[in-house]
């Protein structure tokens, strides 16, 4: 479908604020003429441009973007810690919503029976019931560890498109990014390779999540669902009452030494099992564990291991040819084949992959040869 400017919303806010379209040109960094192109649809403004004209006129995404509602991507991050989801983020993340649009017939065809939870619930009985029928769907038992592989069979089987990106540790507000398209009935999930591996498979599952929870997308009752499922999902209500069993009446110091253990044979974090037993814990009506969450924070932080990145490629950072191979077969992603394919069909440049993967312009260019040779 064509994006286009809504031009009578642009229109007005370019007269209240007393512009003319050739000052608002000048505000943007552009051309006069590249503002009469987007006002007459003829052209559609790049996601950093689009962002600007957002900001400079007041304007959220559907008040300036002509699509449909249903045909508006919804968006859901999985924050780092502390930061705070701003307009601007949600309108980049829309923007390149609209953009992997013109990707979507370029992919494989994806499944139309797809995995669903009809009725998600934070109860912790109710959660616990959904998460033992998932993990029963993947041929694991309720002690059993949970391993990537697994996690990205059920993206695949449910039209989910997995996007492995750099994003850096630190200068990010996110860690994942959720972009489902309900018109094409397509997922794309951004994952950033740059954070702890302890941390990675809970943002899988949280993803996943969102993934079986459609009708909960872009809501904030969505990030709570996706929270409480991934950490049972990943340490279930029998794990947890093995973990409670072990260290009730132990020492303070035993009880973090069992917590520890059973973390690192999971390959999750210390956080994630704290929680979780001591979710089992309230839901039986005993004591919780003797540790306080700043305890446990205090704990993990004190044995961070590597990141992802850091794991799948030596040295950093990897080659293009490196990094694609990587997406195609450690994460069974058909993302770079089908820009492959449209880069080569349609002659798309860096340009494209600079924004949908919102990466800077030198990394893009790189990809963008690599795609083309």
């Amino acid at each position: 479908m064509q994006k286009v400017i809504h031009s009578d919303n642009v229109k007005l806010a370019i007269q209240q604020l007393g512009w003319t379209q050739k000052e608002l040109a000048a505000q943007l960094g552009v051309t006069g003429q590249a503002v009469t192109n987007w006002m007459k649809g003829t052209d559609f403004p790049r996601p950093d441009k689009l962002l600007k004209l957002a900001t400079t006129l007041k304007l959220g995404f559907a008040d300036l973007v002509q699509l449909p509602q249903a045909a508006q991507p919804v968006v859901a991050f999985r924050k780092k810690a502390g930061a705070k989801t701003k307009d601007e983020h949600i309108l980049k993340a829309m923007a390149m919503g609209a953009m992997l649009k013109a990707l979507v017939p370029f992919l494989a065809a994806v499944p139309q029976l797809r995995r669903q939870v009809p009725e998600p619930s934070t109860d912790y009985v109710a959660l616990q019931d959904v998460v033992s029928q998932v993990r029963k769907n993947l041929g694991l038992g309720e002690g059993g560890v949970l391993h990537y592989e697994q996690l990205l069979s059920e993206f695949a089987d449910n039209g989910a498109v997995v996007v492995p990106v750099m994003w850096g540790a630190l200068q990010n507000h996110k860690n994942a990014l959720h972009i489902l398209l309900p018109e094409e009935r397509v997922t794309f999930i951004f994952l950033n390779l740059d954070t702890y591996l302890e941390d990675f498979k809970f943002w899988m599952a949280h993803e996943l999540a969102h993934v079986f929870t459609p009708q909960l997308a872009g809501k904030e009752e969505g990030e709570d669902f996706a929270d409480a499922f991934a950490g049972a999902l990943l340490f279930p209500r029998e794990l947890a009452r093995t973990v409670y069993t072990q260290v009730a009446g132990q020492s303070k110091a035993q009880e973090a030494a069992v917590l520890q253990k059973f973390a690192q044979e999971h390959g999750i974090s210390l956080n994630t099992v704290f929680q979780q037993v001591n979710g089992f814990a309230k839901s039986q009506g005993l004591t919780p564990l003797k540790h306080a969450e700043l305890d446990i924070h205090k704990l993990r932080n004190m044995q961070r291991g590597k990141l992802v990145s850091e794991t799948l490629f030596a040295p950093l950072p990897p080659s293009p040819s490196a990094y694609i191979a990587s997406a195609e077969r450690q994460f069974h992603s058909d993302f770079f084949h089908a820009l492959r394919r449209m880069v080569q069909a349609k002659q798309t440049g860096a340009g494209y992959v600079q924004q949908v993967m919102d990466i800077p312009m030198q990394d893009a260019l790189a990809l963008h040869g690599e795609l083309t040779r």
